[in-house]
This record gives structure tokens, sequence and C-alpha cells, in this order.
């Protein structure tokens, strides 16, 4: 594949890579294949970016802007966007995912009415504060950094709209839900609303973003196809 060109890219990231590890590892390839055209690359034809971040632990839909359409950025920011997420109920992260340490707080086991129940109180116009490990800045540093040091972080309540919140399965200690939501939602937040709001504590253990606005996961690359990862 041509990573010369300005242009939009699609990926299908892969769990256990930042969205920066992303952008660096395309940014090394594009300069790559300046360098095997026997072009240097200018910094502008170096510029690589992405329309959306995604948690390590998440897989699914990144958007990665080349070039000069490293400047659209704001225009995907913005857009609502569709998960799939696996919440694990009776336990608690401190992160709200699979990498921080994680207590049991429950051994209720909540109806399949009872989940559904809880669900749709989520549905609409909801108050949600974002995780302390979130990449939020907090008095111009990120939020996520401060909580590593142990420093307690306060991030002020939000209001985002949940347009879509539905059951895909559930069999005890997993829930998966499908979601449409808008920009500034955080999942992980979500996640534990949802155990809080069935009194058994919760986080997310799996989650895939699979739209952007319009865009899809058709077509989205995976970095192996796309290549050759060390």
């Amino acid at each position: 594949m041509d990573l010369t060109k300005d242009g939009i890219l699609l990926i299908d990231k892969p769990a256990g890579w930042t969205s920066f590890d992303v952008v660096a590892k395309i940014r090394g390839a594009r300069k790559a294949q300046f360098k095997a055209a026997g072009i240097t690359p200018t910094k502008r034809q170096l510029r690589v970016g992405h329309a959306g971040t995604l948690d390590p632990f998440a897989t699914g839909l990144l958007i990665i802007l080349l070039g000069d359409a490293t400047k659209r950025s704001d225009e995907f920011l913005k857009q609502d966007k569709t998960y799939e997420a696996t919440i694990h109920l009776g336990s608690v992260s401190t992160t709200g995912d699979p990498e921080g340490d994680i207590t049991v707080e429950s051994e209720e086991q909540p109806t399949e009415d009872a989940v559904r129940t809880a669900l749709a109180t989520f549905n609409g116009v909801i108050t949600q504060t974002p995780p302390a490990y979130s990449a939020i800045k907090i008095g111009g540093q990120r939020a996520y950094k401060l909580a590593r040091k142990g420093q307690e972080v306060e991030i002020p309540s939000r209001q985002v709209t949940i347009h879509l919140i539905e059951l895909l399965d559930y069999t005890y200690p997993e829930l998966k839900i499908r979601t449409h939501v808008s920009s500034g939602t955080y999942i992980r937040s979500l996640a534990v609303d949802i155990g809080e709001a069935l009194g058994t504590g919760a986080y997310c253990s799996q989650l895939r973003r699979t739209s952007i606005g319009d865009v899809g996961m058709a077509g989205a690359k995976e970095l192996t196809a796309l290549m050759a990862i060390d």
C-alpha cells in the first residue's frame, strides 16, 4: 500500500497498542517508503495523526490522517461514535478497564430483566464523570499522569448523549452491549455507572469501536496486513 500519499487511512487497531504506537508505526513506514522512492521527506510529508484516540486495551476503528489530511482532525473528533463493549459485573477496577487494580465488589447476580431495566436508564442525555485515568488535561497536565503519581484527580462531570444502548448478550458476570454515543462519552465511565446502577460494581473488560460518524469498519486495514510488525 502506498503510504506516501496524503489522505485518510482506516486502521483496525489491535489490543495492546496505544493510538500513538499506531501513529508512530505508520509514520516510520511512510518515511521508509519515501526513502525507498529516492525522496527525502519534508516535515509536512511526515505528518501523521489520528482522529480520536482509543485506549490501549480497546480495538477497532482508528482514523489515521496522513500529510495535509491532519488538518481534518476536528472534523472527525466531534462526530458520534458506536462501540461494542463487554462489561464485567461484580468487580471494580482503578482504571475502569482490565489494566487497573481489580477488586471483587459483589457476588450478587442481577437478572436479565434487571440488566435491561438498568441499561434503559442511560438512554438520552446523562451526566458522566470521565475516568481519572484519561487524557483530559487538569491544570495543564494529563489526568492519567497525575493519577499514576498517586495524586487525587478531580474531573468535572459533563453531559453526554447516549443515542442507543442495547443488550447483545448476558451471561453473568459479563454483559455485552452496543452503544451509539455523542463525542466525549467515555465507555469506561458508562460501564462503571452501569455497575453502580445494578449495585454490583463493574468495569469495561473489552471495547471495540465500530464507527466514527459515517465512517465504519469497511475497508479498515489490520496493521499486520499493512506492514511487518517487529
